[in-house]
């Protein structure tokens, strides 16, 4: 199943939703039209609950994305105190997506393409990827897209990151290293690889897959004994809905890989 859109292609397949950004022309950068649709297509994920997982990825070899289009821009208020993050449109957590996004990275990946590196929950990259953020080097701060960073790898790594700007990329032997990115593939095999992980979690019970999700991120940044006690409610209110889709009867523990 597919939906029409102008910049990106949406498609639906055994409980797997593929999100492609299909602006290769542009480097896959994002603009107003779609900020509009990843809106609407994070709507649509939420609330289908015949998707259980997504996988994220981009057209084209170039670039998985470069950011914003800087030619287009996007919709900004008048308002100084009325201006919204694009990441509000972009990212899965801030659209209160609880099923798991699977990136899949290639080329440059770069700037504003870390809204949506920086909330999805696991990230699989070609091995010939390279990540930068250019904004200092064009006189721009850069914070939105470090901020989100600096949750996932340590500091020295997100400042060398950002204030270097163009002047030095990171391979992604060291993203993988540094834990930005959990495997490396070559790019022949990068979006297989990424639709493999994908259905192997959407053959899961979907409540228990979402649970897990919204407990880790929502107590992301609570002290450890708040969350602990939060996580605690999840687990009572979660586990009988999960037990409730998977019958013992039958079951057969899978051959495990070692990674």
């Amino acid at each position: 199943m597919g939906d029409s859109f102008q910049t990106v292609n949406f498609e639906v397949s055994d409980a797997v939703a593929t999100i492609t950004l299909n602006r290769p022309e542009k480097l896959n950068s994002f603009n107003q039209r779609m900020l509009d649709e990843f809106r609407e297509i994070w709507h649509r994920v939420r609330s289908d609950d015949a998707i259980h997982v997504v996988v994220l990825r981009a057209a084209g070899d170039r670039a998985f994305s470069t950011g914003l289009d800087v030619t287009e821009g996007f919709d900004m208020a008048e308002n100084v105190w009325s201006l919204d993050d694009p990441g509000l449109s972009l990212s899965p957590k801030h659209n209160k997506v609880w099923k798991p996004v699977v990136a899949a990275l290639q080329g440059m990946v770069a700037g504003g393409a870390f809204y949506w590196v920086n909330d999805c929950d696991i990230v699989i990259s070609a091995d010939d990827a390279t990540f930068f953020d250019p904004h200092v080097s064009y006189g721009l701060t850069s914070a939105l897209e470090p901020i989100g960073l600096a949750r996932k790898i340590p500091l020295g790594e997100v400042l060398r990151w950002a204030l270097l700007g163009l002047d030095e990329r990171m391979s992604a032997e060291r993203a993988r290293e540094i834990g930005l990115v959990s495997e490396l593939v070559p790019f022949a095999e990068l979006h297989s690889r990424a639709d493999e992980i994908a259905r192997i979690i959407a053959a899961k019970p979907a409540a228990a897959v979402q649970g897990t999700v919204k407990a880790i991120w929502e107590t992301l940044d609570m002290d450890r004994a708040t969350a602990q006690a939060v996580g605690l409610n999840y687990t009572s209110i979660g586990n009988p809905i999960g037990k409730a889709e998977v019958s013992r009867d039958g079951f057969v523990k899978p051959k495990w890989t070692l990674r």
